[in-house]
């Protein structure tokens, strides 16, 4: 058990001494080290600029992941249940599985304006797809036993979804939470760096224009950072509570 909570603190330490190697060769103006890097967090989050940005990065990506989890579920339960709804739909899917992410970002921001409302939705619309294809992908994979069980006791709609749909979905769920996660806050920056005018994305793209290397890795890894903090705190015991029906 000690082993397997050291490990991730020495990986961390390796991949540390690694970036600081590479900064020693090539140099700070190409890699900065940890020390400059930290440097600046350490100075933007004391001018504020650090919470305000990352707290917009992060409502957008909060917005948009609920969006797209409550879509993408409904079509998936009604793809996966519906022989006739996923024939219908199926075309939709893989138009929109298929269409380019940028593309989607810019007709959205021409159509509707460069507003939060465009950035928010073009984000959600380009994660749908995904969360339909996981949920689809698990009703199909449901236990009819169970179902024909639920049918010979009677059990209500409310009882049934709580009791074996839920349960039977939740890894499935947890599976299009992770990697809807990791998807949203990448386009979500996208969205920031072509039409915002705040958020991670916005500062990647002022620092761009100055060739500041060392600012844009402080505000990309700082979000990193905060995304490994959902992912530990948040998505990692939500898995563990889903699954734990199956131990």
């Amino acid at each position: 058990m000690k082993r397997l909570r050291i490990a991730p603190v020495v990986s961390i330490a390796l991949m540390i001494l690694l970036w600081w190697s590479g900064s020693i060769l090539v140099g700070e103006r190409l890699l900065p080290s940890p020390p400059t890097v930290f440097g600046i967090i350490g100075a933007e989050a004391e001018a504020g600029e650090l919470f305000a940005h990352t707290g917009v990065t992060l409502w957008r990506v909060i917005a948009s992941f609920t969006i797209s989890m409550v879509v993408g579920i409904t079509i998936g339960l009604l793809m996966g249940g519906i022989r006739a709804v996923n024939s219908a739909l199926d075309p939709w899917l893989l138009f929109f599985l298929n269409i380019p992410a940028l593309i989607i970002i810019i007709l959205a921001y021409i159509w509707m304006g460069l507003t939060e409302i465009a950035a928010i939705l073009a984000v959600a619309v380009n994660k749908v797809p995904n969360v339909v294809v996981t949920i689809r992908e698990g009703v199909r994979a449901m236990d009819h036993k169970l179902q024909q069980m639920a049918a010979i006791f009677h059990f209500g709609r409310w009882k049934k979804l709580r009791h074996i749909v839920l349960p039977e979905l939740g890894p499935y769920i947890a599976v299009a939470t992770r990697s809807g996660i990791a998807l949203i806050w990448k386009i979500v920056l996208v969205v920031e760096l072509l039409g915002r005018s705040n958020g991670v994305g916005f500062q990647l793209y002022l620092y761009f224009q100055l060739f500041d290397v060392a600012a844009i890795i402080a505000w990309g890894l700082t979000f990193i950072i905060i995304m490994q903090a959902v992912e530990l705190f948040f998505i990692q015991p939500f898995e563990r509570r889903v699954n734990r029906w199956r131990r």
